[in-house]
């Protein structure tokens, strides 16, 4: 039995995605070369924002036309577990909506208004060999905040963190099958560890502030002894400790992914975030008298109920002072169950897209810039694939990428001169 998994979203899913195709290597069934001559295709699910949403059901129908007659479609992740009787009701081309830890081949179609008891842990699974020099490492599921905007804890639940064991387990084997760069994620990476030692499972508490142990910081060093290059993303940006920005920098990849969403002060606040520009760029800015070549990554929110022009223009000198690496912009999306849904003031999507094509615009000349300006240098790259590579200022597929001779061996670790610039991805030369 042959099967083809498509995948759907942020690199989490990527990850829940892996694992189940361990899980189905398990149970005997083997990778197919194409939906078209698979015997069960799996749609893993995304459900952040409606485009997400929208490009979710476009897939399955796709693959409802794609598959082989007679082979089986489910329908898994993040829209699955959110929209499940919705999702079976609407969609006779699927076989079964399968929510997480639900499983895949089972022959009962879903029962509208009954959730079946999850057969597995997902979040646990073994993880199979790995089939690049990266890999990512998900290190807790669910989230404790409550962003106004955001409906992931309704479906994904409060965070669980996984042990130090078991990731350390993981990394290993994902380091003896080739893993080069490991990229830890989570939803709120900066409290992995929180909730085990509310449950008395043995972590330290997370301090906000200054003082304390913060339970990343220990698990991001043992990790640093593991493989050659870790990468953090989605640090929330209360998180961002003193302690944790110097156990980033001395693991080698100054590498900052912060979430910060917008930096109007009292626009954050009604997104029930924390933070504000100024203390945003004090962080930025005390990284970089730290370590000049640190490359920053953030993500923000245009439109955003209540949104005004005078937010909007804070957001603009925030993006100018700031000077950041990278930057992706997206317009508001309504979420059923979140604060923000039902709010006073939605704005008008078209206002939201004007706003986020002017702060883009302005990014994108930044980027463009910064890109430029490592003409000429040397960096350390690890080869992703035949003539594509990273510095640690590209995170894999999501930031530019560096093109490099063919010939070079997937895996490499080289030194190699930067030779010109194509926009958001680089040319080089071996030094």
């Amino acid at each position: 039995m042959r099967y083809w998994v498509e995948t759907l979203g942020c690199p989490k899913n990527h990850v829940d995605s892996d694992k189940l195709s361990g899980l189905l290597g398990g149970q005997g069934y083997v990778p197919a070369d194409s939906a078209e001559e698979a015997d069960l295709v799996v749609v893993n699910t995304c459900a952040f924002i409606e485009s997400a949403r929208e490009e979710s059901i476009e897939t399955v129908l796709e693959m409802a036309d794609r598959k082989l007659d007679g082979a089986r479609l489910v329908v898994t992740g993040c829209m699955a577990e959110r929209y499940r009787d919705e999702l079976a009701d609407a969609l006779p081309e699927v076989d079964l909506v399968a929510g997480f830890g639900e499983s895949l081949t089972t022959s009962t179609p879903v029962t509208l208004g009954q959730r079946p008891k999850s057969d597995f842990d997902l979040l646990n699974l073994p993880r199979p060999a790995a089939t690049a020099p990266w890999a990512y490492l998900k290190i807790a599921e669910g989230c404790d905040r409550r962003c106004g905007f955001c409906a992931i804890p309704t479906f994904r639940g409060d965070q669980r963190s996984r042990s130090t064991e078991d990731l350390l387990t993981e990394t290993r084997g994902l380091v003896a099958s080739g893993v080069k760069e490991l990229v830890l994620i989570a939803q709120d990476l900066a409290s992995w560890g929180n909730d085990r030692r509310r449950h008395a499972l043995g972590e330290a508490v997370e301090v906000l502030d200054e003082g304390g142990t913060q339970p990343l910081v220990e698990l991001t060093r043992q990790l640093t002894g593991e493989v050659e290059r870790l990468r953090l993303l989605y640090l929330y940006p209360s998180g961002l400790t003193t302690s944790l920005i110097e156990t980033i920098l001395a693991t080698g990849v100054p590498y900052f992914d912060l979430s910060l969403q917008h930096v109007s002060r009292p626009h954050v606040r009604r997104m029930k975030r924390w933070g504000d520009g100024d203390r945003f760029l004090e962080r930025i800015d005390a990284i970089r008298r730290a370590e000049p070549n640190a490359a920053f990554r953030s993500s923000f929110i245009l439109g955003y109920p209540g949104e005004t022009e005078d937010d909007h223009s804070q957001l603009l000198e925030f993006v100018e002072a700031a000077q950041l690496d990278w930057a992706g912009f997206f317009p508001y999306s309504a979420e059923t169950g979140t604060t923000a849904a039902s709010m006073a003031d939605q704005i008008p999507m078209a206002l939201a897209m004007e706003r986020l094509r002017e702060v883009s615009e302005l990014q994108d000349a930044i980027t463009a810039r910064k890109r430029d300006d490592l003409v000429g240098t040397t960096q350390r790259l690890l080869v992703d694939e035949p003539g594509i590579a990273r510095s640690v200022r590209e995170c894999p597929e999501i930031d530019g990428v560096i093109l490099v001779d063919d010939q070079i061996p997937v895996g490499s670790m080289v030194d190699c001169l930067i030779v010109g610039s194509q926009g958001t991805d680089l040319e080089a030369k071996l030094a």
